[in-house]
């Protein structure tokens, strides 16, 4: 078992209601007799009342009772939450037509507005968003097998193809049943001071920037992400893009302006256009961006790992809320390096 936190700290994140902390310690509290987890959303007692236990078993065995409203002793209300959020996700993965808020509500156990709400937060998409989704990439695996765009929209929940034509795409259907024929990445790799990094780009704009160890591997990485498109080297014809990923790489302050091709669901693209705002030298925390996009730590947290545009789309510059640097697609040593490098040269600056 870790061991305890000192006081002090466990005191700051019982201040903070830190859902980060539940599971390190649970504090009790002698004018009421219980103990509960940091986070509890209970009114924050007097210091003075307050110990810590290293877990729930220290904190029975003193006398302390757990509180009703946090369960320290279980399952938090958020991981509740969470459980039913995925019950929810699975009801409408299996479901033969689509259901309706009030359906899936009923079926789940919350209030339709409580479900609405806990869901979005956790996958920053509404149930029905959410299934959309779902059945776009059922169509996505379908269409390179199917003898038909008909056939894979049917298999896929759809009642036709007419709703595969009204949203705007990079690629038809049909194309996409062709297995991106007719689109053409170009990419270009180059030795820095991370190791190997890869630019690709559409006639739109930048579409990936990804780190890695060795060509082969960069390679490999594009075409788990591109499986479809036609992958074409060409160093030369963007060298200029690529010199400028460089300089930002080894100046920070130089930053490059290039456009980009971002691809991904609604709320992505809204995460993604929100790092882009975060100036090099500082950091946001998840729950920060979660509060600012009206979403779910969890889900801002999915959205960086899923971005395909490194430094661009800085998702380097998002940190856990203890100041940790947290996950990173491309490795936490690469992103340490780069928060030291944009740092040193914000203090430099200033």
């Amino acid at each position: 078992m870790a061991p305890i936190p000192d006081s002090e700290e466990c005191w700051q994140a019982v201040c903070a209601r830190d859902a980060g902390c539940d599971g390190r310690f649970v504090f009790s509290v002698s004018s009421t007799g219980v103990y509960c987890r940091p986070s509890c959303p209970a009114r924050r007692p007097a210091r003075r009342n307050v110990r810590f236990h290293a877990d729930p078993a220290a904190a029975e065995a003193a006398g302390f009772r757990p509180c009703k409203r946090c369960t320290p002793n279980g399952a938090s209300p958020a991981q509740r939450l969470d459980a039913l959020v995925a019950a929810a996700c699975a009801l409408l993965e299996n479901a033969e037509r689509p259901m309706s808020m009030g359906e899936l509500a009923a079926r789940i156990g919350l209030s339709s507005s409580h479900l609405s709400r806990a869901f979005k937060e956790r996958t920053g998409l509404t149930p029905r968003a959410w299934a959309e989704a779902r059945r776009q990439q059922r169509l996505a695996a379908l269409l390179p097998h199917s003898r038909s765009v008909l056939e894979a929209a049917l298999d896929a929940g759809y009642s036709g193809t007419r709703a595969l034509y009204t949203a705007a795409s990079a690629l038809s259907p049909a194309q996409r049943r062709r297995r991106g024929a007719g689109e053409c990445l170009r990419y270009a790799i180059a030795a820095c001071a991370l190791g190997q990094v890869l630019l690709a780009a559409s006639p739109q704009g930048v579409c990936a920037l990804l780190f890695g160890d060795s060509e082969a591997a960069l390679e490999a990485q594009l075409g788990q992400r591109f499986a479809a498109a036609e992958r074409q080297r060409d160093d030369a014809g963007l060298g200029d893009w690529l010199a400028q990923v460089l300089t930002q790489l080894e100046q920070p302050e130089r930053a490059a302006h290039l456009p980009l091709d971002l691809r991904g669901s609604a709320f992505q693209l809204r995460v993604w256009q929100a790092l882009t705002q975060i100036p090099s030298g500082q950091t946001r925390g998840y729950g920060e961006l979660a509060e600012q996009l009206h979403s779910h730590p969890r889900a801002i947290a999915r959205a960086c790992a899923s971005n395909p545009v490194g430094l661009l789309v800085p998702c380097h510059r998002v940190v856990s809320a203890s100041g940790a640097a947290g996950g990173y697609h491309w490795g936490v040593a690469r992103k340490l390096a780069l928060l030291r490098s944009e740092d040193d040269t914000r203090e430099r600056v200033s």
